[in-house]
């Protein structure tokens, strides 16, 4: 096998020349600045005047549908582009003046399953019934509004045609489209090409849609034309990885604060399927042959592991994690299917499950979800602690002060969004106040058009807002310093404490280093500091459960920062681990920067000793690995261990991370040699250069000090 340098590692080359000339292309920023160049389409305040926001936003799309540049790259294999500038900052791209006129939607997986069965002609149809159900109603405009955005679809379907139509070497690419995605898909190529187009119009009008479950959707199709001698496996993958290619369409380079790569398209391989089966074949292997191959991190990928996943299947994912660039995490499938199906999905919905185009677990195709990220760090030290003016007797009273605190917190929050309804209507459903119009993302979930609801507005089957708690482990260790210096050790008095913290250690440094250096935190397998952790999360979940049945959503719990620590940091008070006030400290459910000695087995033990099925959404592990740590056979049978005890234990969802601490700090000083350099952020990759310097820092920060090998 003939072997290629990419990002400084030699990887398999499978891929033609032709197909690896257009992701260098892809991939040195070519289609990403050709898309800067026009940045939105233009309408004028006389042709607004007068309209709903509704007709304002169908007038919107049917512009970008008409007006956007057309862009077909050499030697593509599937054709679509999302052409307008203001898409990549998550703005519908229209304007008027120099305003845009709508924000877009992101963190969703839409249906691209019944694109695929039905066409658009079968989403046409469900549409015209909907407004003949719905005429002279109040649900009129929006039915209204699914048949103008599926003509604009039309619309942006036949100029592609137009433009490839008689277009030597585009044959494939015209013959595809004039069947798809207005008609069910034909064949593998033709489901390929589908889809493509789908995401590619979706994100045209500024959004952010993840894929979802690529190797299920594709499998019916590459088996059917395997078995009939349509299409070779090699055929296969070159039409794959154009997707793969494509998908780098808005890579800009320089710098782009937490980094050009953050668009939510997530994929989810493996698993099981609604029957309880085993899905995993031959897209599988393609998808990752492509990840490892081309180094392209713009489709952050995560694999369903259950017991029962093949040696040969956590072999290959093994042999792509040890690249680097985070690009390959997992979900422990068995501990996700009971998550949700104790939180009342039923068995056969659960097992479909995917991502938001992040992590976060939900229904692809189904489901409204956002989330409300807050620090749990800050709510402990200024307001149950009342920025170390308040004093406890007992760690219990301290702790059980912190619960109510947290649970009013999350209450107050349940008070915004029940702001957001009118009640109920006569049959008990809630009503939702109107918000900005999203059509074109309502087309593509289940429920929108038959309920007659916008996405915004009830309309999906499934309708979530997940509280997630950030600076967990902070918090944690923060309350186990507590105990040990002041209840059990009796180094300090309760009062003396809460002074020198309010002095930010001056003076203590003895102290300091001492509260730091001497406990076992979180992720050290030490089952007192767990313990901490895993009694806050229970109560953390209890709390959330009883936000339900409150108001219109659901709110379900979950761990996460993304990358939040960094924008807490400046509001943060000195911490009794040990640390001062400001420092960039924990990510996800992962230890304080520092604190986890053991190696990576005790953070995954440290971190499955919480009830995690309490959890639906999820709560993610990052784990970061040295590159000597998994070199050859030895390297490899490490990984496929890990994995195989993160599920045996118990985990929810892990992103492991191969880094090389002086690799990145070199990427600093010379990132001219290290364009395409990924890392693992926090449900995204970044190519490293394009992080401003705060956030490589902190990832420098989080990989040097908690190196987890």
């Amino acid at each position: 096998m003939i072997f290629q340098s990419v990002n400084g590692t030699e990887r398999p080359v499978r891929l033609c020349e032709r197909t690896r000339r257009f992701a260098a292309e892809s991939l040195g920023h070519k289609y990403g600045l050709h898309t800067e160049k026009v940045m939105s389409v233009g309408i004028g305040s006389d042709v607004l005047s007068g309209l709903s926001d509704i007709e304002k936003y169908d007038l919107a799309i049917k512009t970008v549908a008409e007006k956007a540049p057309i862009r077909i790259c050499e030697g593509e294999k599937v054709s679509g582009a999302a052409t307008l500038g203001l898409g990549i900052r998550h703005l519908v791209p229209a304007t008027c003046g120099d305003k845009p006129l709508f924000p877009s939607i992101s963190h969703l997986t839409v249906d691209f399953g019944s694109v695929l069965k039905l066409g658009t002609d079968g989403i046409r149809a469900k549409a015209e019934e909907a407004y003949k159900k719905y005429r002279n109603t109040e649900k009129e405009p929006f039915a209204k509004s699914c048949l103008n955005c599926l003509d604009a679809f039309e619309t942006y379907r036949q100029r592609y045609l137009e433009a490839l139509k008689d277009k030597p070497g585009y044959e494939e690419n015209y013959g595809n489209l004039l069947n798809v995605p207005k008609k069910p898909a034909g064949n593998y190529y033709e489901a390929v090409q589908s889809i493509w187009f789908t995401f590619s119009f979706l994100r045209l009008c500024g959004n952010w849609p993840g894929i979802g479950r690529l190797d299920l959707l594709l499998k019916p199709y590459l088996e059917k034309d395997l078995s009939e001698g349509r299409i070779t496996l090699d055929e296969a993958r070159e039409i794959l990885a154009h997707f793969f290619i494509k998908g780098c369409e808005w890579i800009r380079g320089g710098d782009c604060g937490s980094g050009d790569a953050q668009h939510y398209q997530n994929i989810v391989i493996s698993g099981v399927d609604e029957s309880g089966e085993d899905i995993t074949n031959e897209v599988t292997y393609l998808i990752l042959d492509i990840i490892e191959e081309t180094g392209i991190s713009d489709f952050p990928t995560t694999v369903r592991v259950n017991k029962n996943t093949s040696e040969k299947l956590l072999r290959r994912v093994a042999e792509v994690i040890r690249f680097g660039g985070g690009v390959v995490a997992v979900y422990n499938e068995d501990l996700v299917l009971r998550s949700l199906t104790s939180y009342g999905y039923e068995e056969k919905e659960a097992r479909n499950f995917a991502n938001d185009g992040c992590w976060e677990v939900q229904i692809p195709g189904k489901t409204y979800f956002t989330y409300h990220p807050f620090d749990s760090l800050q709510i402990l030290q200024k307001t149950t602690l009342q920025s170390y003016t308040r004093s406890f007797d007992s760690f219990e009273e301290l702790y059980a002060r912190y619960i109510k605190d947290l649970g009013d917190y999350l209450n107050g929050f349940l008070s915004d969004m029940c702001a957001c309804f009118d009640g109920k209507d006569e049959d008990g459903n809630w009503i939702r106040k109107p918000a900005f119009p999203c059509t074109v993302i309502a087309l593509f979930e289940q429920g929108c058009i038959e309920k007659g609801l916008s996405y915004l507005e009830l309309g999906p089957v499934y309708n979530v807002i997940s509280p997630h708690i950030g600076g967990l482990s902070d918090t944690v260790n923060f309350l186990y310093a507590v105990k040990k210096l002041v209840f059990d050790d009796k180094k300090v008095g309760f009062d003396e404490l809460m002074k020198i913290l309010a002095d930010n250690w001056e003076g203590y440094e003895t102290l300091r280093l001492y509260a730091q250096n001497k406990y076992a935190y979180y992720g050290n397998d030490n089952d007192e500091a767990d313990g901490i952790c895993a009694r806050l999360l229970s109560d953390f979940a209890d709390i959330c459960a009883g936000l339900d049945g409150r108001c219109g959503y659901n709110f379900p719990g979950g761990v996460s920062t993304f990358g939040r620590q960094l924008e807490w940091s400046p509001n943060r008070l000195a911490c009794a681990h040990g640390r001062r006030a400001h420092e960039v400290l924990a990510a996800n459910a992962s230890p304080t920067p520092g604190t986890d000695k053991e190696g990576a087995t005790a953070i995954i033990r440290s971190y499955c000793k919480n009830d995690l099925a309490k959890l639906p959404t999820g709560a993610a592990l990052d784990i970061k690995l040295l590159p000597s740590s998994v070199k050859g056979e030895d390297g490899i049978g490490a990984i496929v261990s890990l994995i195989r005890g993160f599920v045996a234990l118990g985990g929810f969802f892990m992103q492991p991370d191969v880094v090389d601490v002086s690799v990145l700090r070199e990427a600093q000083v010379r990132p001219e040699n290290y364009q395409n350099l990924s890392v693992r952020v926090s449900g995204w990759n970044a190519r490293f250069v394009t992080l401003n310097k705060e956030w490589q820092d902190m990832v420098i920060g989080q990989n040097e000090f908690g190196c987890g090998c």
